[in-house]
């Protein structure tokens, strides 16, 4: 196990900088997921913390050590790729032992340690097979093997699911969760898909071109969004938003010429400001149309998951969506109203995009990242 510590890293190729000034601290043992869209900067942070991409500045820091001059194998990590990476002409046991082989391991050292290793992922029927002769979740787990076997400081996943279908990738994260129980490895594990980091991560770090937006538990970045890309991005379906602005007085938000009540000690502070506010789906209530208080509107189409359904209205041109967990619920065409309960609303300014009711003493990421 060994803590991370990034402090200030940049990442540019020529004048176009991908990685922005980003400082992380991740604890000894912890799962870490960062979390992005394509082109957000998260799996070069991965290979500058591997030290497969060099760092334009700042420092990385490995269990004490500054690493920017180490070479790969002199870190400690141990990574697991998207595409496997594995030798085709090699069987499992060779695949897994091949690193012990080059360090100049023993043979029975390398063999013990294969064994071993098989056992942990699930693999001791299969040491003689070669990677064709496997399933796609099987290769992944000699993959996982492969770094499982040098004993590594710290383990890096760069998209290791994202090959894999639905059902394996549901598997192969409870595997890869229940792998981190047992080893308590600090592991760093980058993807784009949202359920991969909420159900993965002690701490989850999202990152949107370049930047940290936002660094703390699932449930923390789920409830406090930070920003509202991070408010759009964790989520399926995804959170609505509706922009106007506060009222004079500061106790309502006017969207579109309708009052909605919101937290007055916020509104008053930002009284004629352009805002964004945003609901979950789940957390919108259908009501009867013309319900007081509530915003009219039409249910546009419906759609149908099986545990529950997706009601997509109509508010005026805005399309806004509510989870429901009955099947009877909203028919197409039909007037509604939706009730949007304040304990659940979040404002974000529209200029900045920052969450309103941290605007005034916004806490430096650095801090958010300890």
């Amino acid at each position: 196990m060994a803590e991370i510590r990034i402090e200030q890293v940049r990442k540019a190729y020529g004048r176009n900088q991908v990685v922005h000034g980003v400082d992380l601290n991740f604890r000894s043992g912890e799962f870490v997921v960062i979390l992005g869209p394509s082109g957000c900067g998260k799996s070069t942070l991965l290979r500058m913390i591997a030290g497969l991409e060099d760092i334009s500045s700042g420092e990385i820091v490995i269990d004490g050590k500054v690493v920017n001059q180490l070479e790969p194998r002199e870190r400690g990590c141990a990574m697991v790729f998207q595409n496997y990476a594995l030798y085709p002409h090699m069987d499992v046991a060779a695949n897994m032992g091949y690193a012990l082989k080059v360090a100049g391991v023993p043979r029975a050292e390398r063999d013990r340690r294969i064994k071993e290793t098989a056992k942990i992922v699930g693999l001791e029927d299969f040491l003689a097979r070669k990677p064709a002769e496997l399933s796609g979740g099987q290769r992944q787990r000699v993959a996982m093997g492969r770094a499982i076997i040098r004993e590594p400081k710290v383990f890096l996943f760069d998209e290791p699911l994202s090959n894999l279908d639905a059902k394996l990738r549901v598997q192969m994260r409870v595997e890869i969760r229940r792998l981190h129980k047992r080893l308590s490895a600090t592991s760093v594990f980058v993807t784009h898909d949202q359920v991969e980091a909420m159900t993965l991560a002690d701490k989850l770090v999202v990152m949107y071109k370049g930047n940290v937006e936002q660094v703390g538990t699932p449930l923390e970045v789920y409830n406090t969004p930070r920003t509202r890309f991070v408010g759009s991005f964790i989520g399926s379906p995804a959170m609505n938003f509706l922009e106007g602005t506060f009222a004079a007085n500061g106790e309502q938000f006017i969207f579109d010429g309708i009052p909605i009540a919101i937290d007055a000690n916020i509104g008053k502070r930002h009284a004629g400001q352009p805002v964004a506010l945003g609901v979950r789906p789940e957390h919108a209530r259908l009501v009867p149309a013309g319900t007081p208080g509530a915003i009219p509107a039409t249910v546009d189409f419906v759609e149908e998951l099986g545990a529950g359904r997706v009601i997509h209205c109509d508010i005026n041109g805005s399309s806004f969506a509510v989870a429901v967990a009955d099947h009877t619920t909203g028919q197409t065409g039909q007037s509604v109203a939706l009730e949007l309960p304040q304990q659940h609303t979040h404002l974000f300014a529209q200029d900045t995009g920052l969450r309103l009711d941290a605007v005034a003493s916004v806490t430096p990421l650095k801090v958010l990242a300890s």
